[in-house]
C-alpha cells in the first residue's frame, strides 16, 4: 500500500465536525435526540467542542435529493481550519453518488481525522485514493449514541486511536456484545408495573443507569483459514458500498491490495448466500485478495464461513491466506477502529490482533 499521510491527533478542546456525509437519519425529527445525546456524550467524555456542518441535520428526504450538499459539507469541515476532526452521523447506501462533486485536492491538501463505518467504507477509499489516512470506527448514531451508556471497549478504542500518538498495540476480543438497538423507548418493570421511559430526553444527562441493555458474552477471535503470525496494512472492505464504485477511479487498485490486511464486512446480502457469494467474487475478480495477507470478518454462519471458504480458497488458490473471524468492527456494539494502512500482525496461535503503530500523528 502506498504510504499515507497521517492526521495528527485529537487533544482536548479542540473542534469536531458531526457529517452526515451518506445517510440523513440524523436530522429526521424522530432521530433527533439521539443524535442530541450522541453530541453531548461526545463532548463531554472527550472534553471536545462538537459543531454540525452546514447541511447535516437537513434530514434524510433532503440529504437523498442533494448529494452535492454532502459534498460541500465534507470540503467545509476540511478547510476550515478550527475543526480537527470529522465523524460521520451514520452509514447509509449510497456515497457513491457523492463523490462526483468532491475534489480528492482538497483531502489531501488538509488532511483530519475522519470516522465512520458501513457505507463510510467508500470513504476509505476515497480518502487512500487521495493519500491520507482515514479510520473505519464508530459513528455518532450508533455506537455513540448507543442506548444507557457508551461502553467501555469503544471509548477506549477512541482515546488510543483519535486521541493519542503512542502505538495502538493490542486489539483484544470485546468480552461482550449487542445489536444495534434503535428503539426510542425501554420497559422496565417497577413493583408489580411495566414502566416505559423515553430513551433520548431533552436534558444534560449522558448515561440511563435504568436502560441497562442486554449483552452476550464474547466467544473471542476464531481462526477460519491459516497458522502463524501474517502483518499487512489495514484497509476496511464492507462489501456493498465498495461493490457501488467498481469501475471509478477511487475504487482500490493493486496498490491498495497488495500486502493488505482485508477488513471484510460480509454476509449473505439480502439473507441471500448466494448474493453474498456474487459479492465475494466481485472482489476477487477485481484482485482483492490476489496479494493480500490476511482477512479479517465480524462473526460468520456456517454458510457464510463456507462461502469465504470457497471464493479464497478453491477459486483465488489461496488455501495459505489467515482468515480470522469475529473481529469487532461491524454493526454491533461494542466496535473498535481499524486505521487505513496502519501496520497490523495477526496472531494464529493466540489468536490475537495487534496495531503495530499509532494511529494518528
Amino acid at each position: 500500500m502506498k504510504k499515507l499521510i497521517i492526521p495528527s491527533k485529537l487533544n482536548e478542546g479542540d473542534t469536531v465536525a458531526f457529517i452526515s456525509i451518506s445517510g440523513g437519519r440524523a436530522g429526521d425529527e424522530d432521530m433527533i435526540p439521539r443524535y442530541l445525546l450522541g453530541k453531548r456524550r461526545f463532548e463531554k467524555i472527550f472534553h471536545v467542542k462538537v459543531v454540525e456542518t452546514p447541511h447535516a441535520l437537513r434530514g434524510s428526504g433532503y440529504l437523498y435529493e442533494h448529494p452535492e450538499k454532502r459534498a460541500e459539507d465534507l470540503m467545509w469541515a476540511l478547510k476550515n481550519d478550527s475543526i480537527r476532526g470529522i465523524i460521520c452521523n451514520q452509514g447509509g447506501d449510497d456515497s457513491y453518488r457523492v463523490l462526483p462533486y468532491i475534489d480528492p485536492k482538497v483531502i489531501h491538501d488538509h488532511p483530519k481525522v475522519f470516522m465512520g463505518f458501513s457505507d463510510i467504507a467508500t470513504w476509505m477509499a476515497v480518502f487512500a485514493y487521495a493519500g491520507v489516512r482515514a479510520y473505519y470506527g464508530p459513528t455518532v448514531l450508533t455506537p455513540i449514541a448507543q442506548p444507557g451508556k457508551l461502553d467501555a471497549y469503544t471509548e477506549e478504542a477512541i482515546r488510543r486511536t483519535l486521541f493519542s500518538n503512542e502505538v495502538i498495540g493490542e486489539i483484544r476480543p470485546s468480552e461482550k456484545n449487542t445489536p444495534i438497538d434503535w428503539n426510542t423507548t425501554y420497559t422496565i418493570k417497577e413493583g408489580l408495573e411495566e414502566v416505559q421511559y423515553e430513551r433520548f430526553p431533552d436534558n444534560d444527562e449522558i448515561e440511563d443507569p435504568k436502560d441497562v441493555i442486554p449483552w452476550t458474552p464474547g466467544t473471542g477471535y476464531k481462526v477460519l483459514q491459516g497458522s502463524g503470525k501474517v502483518r499487512g496494512q489495514a484497509i476496511a472492505v464492507c462489501g456493498g458500498p465498495l461493490w457501488q464504485i467498481m469501475g471509478t477511479k477511487y475504487f482500490p487498485g493493486p496498490d491498495i491490495w497488495e500486502d493488505s490486511i482485508i477488513a471484510l464486512e460480509h454476509g449473505s446480502i439480502y439473507g441471500s448466500k448466494v448474493a453474498g457469494l456474487h459479492e465475494l467474487r466481485a472482489f476477487a475478480a477485481a484482485g482483492a485478495f490476489d496479494k493480500a495477507k490476511a482477512v479479517i470478518t465480524g462473526p460468520l454462519d456456517e454458510d457464510n464461513e463456507e462461502t469465504i471458504i470457497k471464493v479464497i480458497c478453491n477459486e483465488v488458490h489461496r488455501p495459505d491466506m489467515v482468515i480470522l473471524e469475529n473481529v469487532d468492527y461491524i454493526h454491533r456494539t461494542p466496535m473498535t477502529i481499524l486505521p487505513t494502512g496502519a501496520w497490523m500482525e495477526i496472531d494464529c496461535d493466540g489468536p490475537g490482533i495487534k496495531i503495530l503503530e499509532p494511529g494518528v500523528s
